[in-house]
């Protein structure tokens, strides 16, 4: 089998496999916006029926990730920065009140700890130049607001609402975010958070959330033709999953 291809089990429904997949490479543009999708490309390549394939499309056309337009086929969506102002929005909303939570930890000397210590391997992930690690340490570092506001299972909840931001943050790495200025961000926070002042916590906070919106218009003009509006690079090609 080729080895971009996912090797399925039954622990989970075969659909929401292939529409985690097909995420992914959306996600990572892969499958670029406005590319044609076909149904019956993807499942053969991906050796399943249509049918599971039929409900990762639509569930991708629910979330925004794929436009299906009768007569005329299913396309990746492209960018569009409704998407993410609404992304970032419901993202901002929860992780401000999370914030505000973790003051109330009775030990916020130990989140402070590992909150620093998050920090720690993120400079390593920069001078490694990995930045999967480095965005994965990112993601880690929220996860740790949830899990001091006492509330570890929202975690799901902020990957599911920021899925938007982060096609855009996918974006912006390729040479426009500077990975420094975003370890300061976090250092600035956990500095606000350990003197106890909250008020400066989620001014820095905002900031650092909100951050992605000062790379849109350099974002726009790297790639005018994966934005709504843009330039429409269109193919004719079917999908495949490989």
């Amino acid at each position: 089998m080729d080895p971009g291809v996912p090797v399925f089990d039954k622990s989970t429904p075969l659909f929401e496999q292939i529409y985690a997949h097909l995420y992914e490479r959306i996600l990572r543009f892969d499958l670029a916006p406005f590319q044609m999708l076909s149904e019956k490309l993807i499942a053969e390549s991906l050796d399943v029926s249509r049918t599971p394939v039929r409900e990762a499309l639509a569930r991708l056309a629910e979330h925004r990730f794929v436009d299906i337009l009768p007569q005329r086929g299913t396309f990746v969506s492209p960018l569009r920065i409704t998407d993410l102002e609404k992304s970032q929005f419901m993202r901002e909303a929860i992780e401000i009140a999370l914030l505000r939570r973790v003051f109330e930890h009775p030990d916020r000397g130990q989140a402070i700890r590992e909150l620093r210590n998050e920090i720690t391997l993120q400079r390593a992930f920069v001078e490694m130049g990995d930045q999967d690690r480095f965005y994965g340490s990112d993601d880690a570092f929220h996860g740790l607001l949830a899990k001091y506001a006492r509330l570890p299972a929202v975690i799901e909840e902020i990957r599911r609402v920021k899925m938007h931001m982060d096609r855009f943050r996918v974006l912006v790495i390729a040479g426009v975010e500077d990975l420094g200025g975003v370890i300061t961000q976090h250092q600035d926070i956990v500095d606000a958070i350990e003197t106890d002042d909250a008020f400066e916590a989620e001014r820095l906070l905002l900031r650092h959330l909100r951050r992605i919106f000062a790379y849109v218009d350099r974002a726009m003009a790297l790639h005018p033709d994966y934005f709504e509006g843009g330039t429409r690079r269109t193919s004719n090609q079917g999908a495949v999953a490989s």
